[in-house]
């Protein structure tokens, strides 16, 4: 059984993380931020923080894969990244595939009335919101309808 409280979940780019977060409960998702990217060891010190402001007590992490599932140089990216928090935080760790997340995030903005212009802001925070609903489904916890 998971510990209870809040998961932080991370949408890694080669530009910019997303980063989203469970309430404790984890029923809801909400955007936290886009961090721009600066390098491994600073992105996980800036997270780490985030961490232990917001209580956290695990991490997701979107896994990009290729439509044969195979990990690319975006993978590695982003398990870098999530080794590096983990490494400074000692949270349990889960990867979640991120296929398509962008693309529905995109069409949730859309259908919020966000035009492309207005999305390059949150698309990233998006797309995390989704990584975390769809890994709160698969551990059998029902996020709330977006």
């Amino acid at each position: 059984m998971p510990l209870p409280g809040p998961v932080l979940v991370l949408d890694v780019g080669s530009r910019n993380i997303g980063i989203a977060i469970s309430d404790a409960s984890r029923t809801h998702s909400f955007p936290v931020r886009t961090l721009e990217r600066r390098s491994v060891v600073k992105d996980g010190e800036v997270l780490a923080r985030l961490v232990a402001e917001r209580g956290v007590t695990a991490l997701v992490v979107g896994l990009p894969r290729d439509l044969n599932g195979d990990e690319g140089r975006s993978a590695r990216l982003a398990r870098q990244i999530a080794e590096e928090v983990v490494r400074r935080t000692q949270l349990p760790l889960s990867y979640q595939d991120e296929q398509y997340t962008t693309v529905e995030a995109q069409s949730r903005l859309s259908a919020g009335g966000l035009g492309s212009r207005q999305q390059r802001g949150v698309i990233d925070q998006a797309a995390a919101m989704v990584i975390l609903e769809d890994w709160l489904r698969a551990e059998g916890q029902r996020p709330s309808a977006p």
